[in-house]
């Protein structure tokens, strides 16, 4: 039973009826309004005025800071050797264009707070290099249901072949023994040799499946910093080797593969093995 039908007052303690307005006295109902308070007047914070000298001096532009000492130089020297402010003009155009091409093919496409290290940088910078030669790669790739990456995925005329970039304390060290131990220092890296053949083994399962067909994926590991006594060795079925030799490693083996497998191949493992770093 409502309270409006047995007439007690709501438990909300307003007398009040809720349905009807004829309930308010006049008294309320004529009774003016507290006048509105005044808005506040707004406050701004304050503008810094930014300066060429705090541009020139920005970490961020860097680059362009070198690529208008290469200008100025290039334009002064051309200017009076040649005695001609056309011909200066010109070389430091041409100086700039060269230096963003440069800076283009060798800079990482990989934004800095998720690069895991310098060696994959290093790495990259060679990778790129063999695209002209019908080469395709996969930078930091997942291995579904695990925490394992594969650095470097790599499909071109001569294979499929999985990189793992290394970056180790050049003060110690790299052996093998029995060409089935790697040691750096007194450390022992089976358990990073076993990584890299394995993450391998999955990629090749993976990309196998979406294909119907076997593919053979290479693992590898690159390795800088300290001076590795050999070109390459295959060290529980991984070959491993220093990382200036990477495009050297790839491109000295019999070509296997179509243009049309290439593209096969790379667009499978494109699906099968998620990016790291999704955008």
């Amino acid at each position: 039973m409502s309270d409006v039908d047995t007439g007690l007052a709501p438990e909300d303690g307003h007398d009040t009826s809720p349905i009807w307005v004829s309930d308010q006295s006049s008294e309320q109902a004529e009774r003016p309004s507290a006048p509105p308070e005044a808005p506040a007047s707004p406050t701004y914070a304050p503008v810094e005025r930014t300066s060429l000298s705090s541009l020139w001096q920005d970490t961020r532009y860097r680059h362009l800071r070198r690529r208008a000492v290469i200008a100025v130089a290039a334009g002064v020297v051309f200017g009076v050797l040649f005695a001609s402010w056309r011909l200066g003009l010109t070389a430091a155009i041409l100086a700039c264009v060269a230096d963003a091409v440069y800076r283009a093919r060798t800079v990482s496409s990989i934004p800095a707070w998720r690069r895991a290290s310098a060696a994959e940088r290093q790495t990259e910078a060679q990778l790129k290099k063999l695209e002209r030669n019908g080469y395709k790669t996969l930078h930091a790739r997942a291995i579904p249901g695990s925490e394992a990456q594969i650095d470097h995925l790599v499909v071109g005329p001569t294979g499929v072949y999985a990189v793992d970039s290394e970056k180790w304390d050049k003060r110690l060290p790299v052996r093998v023994q029995s060409h089935r131990k790697l040691f750096h220092g007194p450390f022992n890296q089976k358990p990073r040799l076993d990584e890299a053949r394995w993450e391998a083994a999955q990629a090749s399962d993976l990309i196998s499946k979406a294909l119907g067909r076997e593919i053979t994926v290479v693992p590898s590991l690159a390795i800088y910093g300290p001076p590795i006594p050999w070109r390459i060795l295959n060290i529980r079925e991984v070959d491993v080797f220093s990382g200036g030799l990477v495009r050297k490693w790839i491109t000295k083996r019999e070509r296997s593969l179509t243009t049309a497998e290439i593209d096969a191949i790379y667009r499978a493992a494109e699906r099968v093995l998620p990016s790291r770093y999704p955008e």
